[in-house]
């Protein structure tokens, strides 16, 4: 057969040659793909190239994606080097955009073939408005309380107020935000602890760490109570003396933790005393006033001393 024979017959009903070799390519790739395996799994959007807009609505924050490929490479595939993104760089006025979900390959995925890569959704619709930064006060929540008997006197927070990130029409309305629960049930003590700071909205973002140092100084309760005029006992003094005046009194300040023990105490004769045994002459005196221990009690007096004049006992004769 000659060359030119062969052309003529190559090229004879050549529509149809063609369209048999393109459906049996067609079916041949079909026949492959029927034979590879389905992974499916959900990954985070990534959102890039915001500039100075941010969401100020709800969106899917993971997507499905299916990859369809050979077992062997489909298993060797981690599945955070499957990342999912929108790409917002040309938005730059507040309104309601669609925007399709991208995909690229990374690490383990990348020339890794045959393998089909598919999102689901495909689009996501955002309302984006301007990115507002302020910063705002933090406001502990506290449960519980510390131990009967004892209170907190004061406490502190470090840092007491954040940056913050959010959508102009979130962020107009946002005062503060709040710890977690702080728990003072049981304290007798001073005590410090980490607090994360509750953060409810996701379309808000909250600049460093997210937490704070609290810092508490916790004591006894000390409950106070005066007596007044309470009656100072003469002890020691010869019989031939008296004592001016007859009446001596003083103010007694009584401490204590126990509420009990404080409101219900009673000074007893011989609570408060001079001592004056010592005396051997009449004159003036400053004596010391002694004063009886009561358990539970701090006890301080008002005056600490007295003055006193002793006298001998006048005879019938004067």
């Amino acid at each position: 057969m000659s060359l030119r024979e062969f052309f003529t017959r190559a090229v004879e009903n050549w529509p149809a040659k063609v369209l048999s070799l393109a459906l049996a390519i067609f079916l041949l790739i079909y026949h492959r793909m029927s034979l590879l395996e389905t992974r499916i799994f959900f990954t985070p959007i990534v959102i890039e190239q915001l500039n100075a807009m941010m969401p100020s609505n709800s969106y899917p924050r993971i997507v499905k994606v299916s990859l369809k490929g050979e077992s062997q490479n489909l298993n060797s595939i981690l599945e955070e080097d499957i990342e999912a993104y929108v790409n917002l760089k040309d938005i730059r006025t507040a309104g309601t955009y669609k925007v399709p979900v991208l995909w690229r390959k990374k690490g383990t995925a990348q020339g890794v073939e045959p393998l089909q890569i598919s999102v689901d959704p495909m689009e996501i619709t955002f309302s984006l408005d301007h990115k507002v930064s302020k910063f705002v006060p933090i406001v502990v929540n506290f449960a519980g309380q510390v131990e009967a008997g004892y209170n907190m006197n004061s406490y502190s927070i470090e840092p007491n107020q954040i940056v913050v990130e959010g959508p102009a029409a979130l962020m107009g309305s946002l005062s503060e935000l709040q710890t977690e629960l702080i728990d003072l049930t049981g304290r007798r003590g001073d005590f410090s602890v980490t607090a994360s700071i509750l953060h409810t909205d996701p379309l808000i973002v909250i600049r460093g760490e997210g937490t704070v140092t609290f810092s508490a100084s916790v004591s006894q309760i000390i409950l106070v109570r005066n007596i007044s005029n309470v009656p100072i006992t003469v002890t020691g003094l010869d019989e031939q003396f008296i004592v001016e005046p007859e009446l001596i009194t003083a103010n007694v300040h009584i401490e204590g933790n126990d509420s009990n023990t404080v409101e219900t105490f009673r000074p007893s004769r011989g609570f408060l005393r001079i001592d004056c045994s010592q005396i051997s002459e009449s004159g003036d005196y400053v004596l010391n006033i002694l004063v009886q221990a009561v358990a539970g009690l701090n006890i301080r007096v008002e005056p600490r001393e007295v003055k006193i004049q002793i006298s001998p006992i006048p005879t019938e004769e004067e």
